[in-house]
């Protein structure tokens, strides 16, 4: 008996390795299909109260999932228009960046002029290379906004995905059912429950926090006098979705833009401090208490989950991995079997963070407005 144990745990964990690869290699073929898919599945389970609602007012089932699609469709598309059409607006800094550059390699050309080198050739090197990288750098804005174009048109499937999801969510649950049929139905239930619970209050959380750190960075961008102040501070905020290290990646470009556009330095060095003590806020106090516990991811976890997802899917995997893996946590702490891996997932409380929130009633200030929303 012994004996058969031993031969088979690892027969068991060749299986499993194999599975993995497989559908690993499977997900990456077929990545045009299976992202605009768990887009939809997450956009469903946000939509399902308001079909809900409606449907409760004898609205159709066909019609309130229309206007819950159009509803959303609409919300979506506003913002991204809305960003579009600032980023066209930033060509208009390129002109700025090949001055302001230029004028820094004159600069250096004066400092190297009492060294054995030739001041014009080193000033006409330079502005041959500046206008290179300007060059350079509206084609990748523009490609930039081509690979948004088709990363758009990539989940154009997203409608039909969402109108079929809950058209049929009876019968999909019907089906875990059948599927998981010596689980019990009250398990299965619960299980779902936490899924939709998650992935609510992680979407509603997360544009919660996109919506105050857009404000603190634009406010503190526009009293500094950058220019495009309500667009850089929307656009750090929105790398939020990218645990840990969005909101400091944000923080490079308006910083740069500062460095370009103002005529001190004092300017960029406020930029990086205000966004410091931003960052601070974020991840300490605003994001904690406004997602809350419904993702409850570590950070190594976190970080690691992120570079596998983008390298997997790019974009959309890296704006995928933190509330796939949430859903993950919750459907492995719900089976026995894989319940230490679901632990291994989940983040220990930080207890100082805990009290001195506890102390300012951030948490149920947040909770509060959550709630409104």
């Amino acid at each position: 008996m012994n004996t058969f144990k031993k031969l088979s745990a690892p027969r068991s964990l060749g299986s499993t390795l194999l599975s993995i690869v497989i559908i690993v290699f499977i997900a990456y073929i077929l990545d045009d299909v299976i992202v605009p898919f768990l887009f939809a599945a997450l956009l469903s389970f946000l939509l399902v109260p308001i079909t809900q609602y409606l449907e409760n007012h004898r609205i159709p089932r066909v019609i309130a999932i229309l206007i819950s699609i159009v509803l959303i469709i609409a919300i979506i598309g506003g913002v991204m228009y809305a960003a579009y059409t600032q980023v066209i607006k930033l060509q208009d800094l390129f002109p700025q960046i090949e001055k302001r550059f230029n004028e820094w390699i004159s600069a250096l050309a004066s400092l190297l002029s009492n060294f054995d080198i030739d001041k014009q050739q080193l000033i006409a090197e330079g502005q041959k290379h500046i206008s290179d990288a300007v060059k350079s750098g509206s084609q990748f804005l523009g490609a930039t906004i081509g690979g948004t174009s088709n990363f758009l048109m990539s989940i154009a499937l997203l409608p039909l995905y969402i109108f079929l999801m809950l058209m049929y969510r009876d019968f999909l649950k019907t089906f875990v059912f059948k599927w998981l049929k010596d689980t019990s139905k009250h398990k299965i239930v619960t299980t779902i429950n936490k899924v939709k619970s998650v992935v609510r209050g992680y979407i509603t959380g997360l544009v919660l926090v996109i919506l105050i750190i857009g404000t603190l960075n634009s406010t503190a961008l526009y009293f500094i006098g950058i220019d495009h102040a309500l667009f850089f501070g929307f656009f750090a905020a929105f790398l939020a979705i990218i645990p840990y290290i969005g909101v400091a990646l944000g923080s490079a470009l308006p910083i740069l833009v500062a460095l370009i556009t103002q005529d001190s330095y004092l300017a960029a060095v406020m930029v990086a401090a205000s966004f410091a003590v931003i960052q601070f806020l974020e991840g300490n106090f605003i994001t904690p208490y406004v997602v809350g516990n419904q993702v409850s991811i570590n950070a190594l976890i976190a970080i690691t989950a992120l570079l596998l997802f983008g390298k997997l899917w790019g974009i959309g995997g890296m704006i995928l991995a933190l509330p796939m893996t949430a859903i993950l946590k919750v459907i492995f702490d719900a089976n026995p079997r894989t319940e230490a891996w679901g632990f291994l997932l989940g983040d220990a409380e930080n207890e100082d963070v805990k009290h001195v929130t506890k102390y300012f009633r951030f948490k149920e200030f947040f909770e509060t407005v959550k709630k409104r929303i």
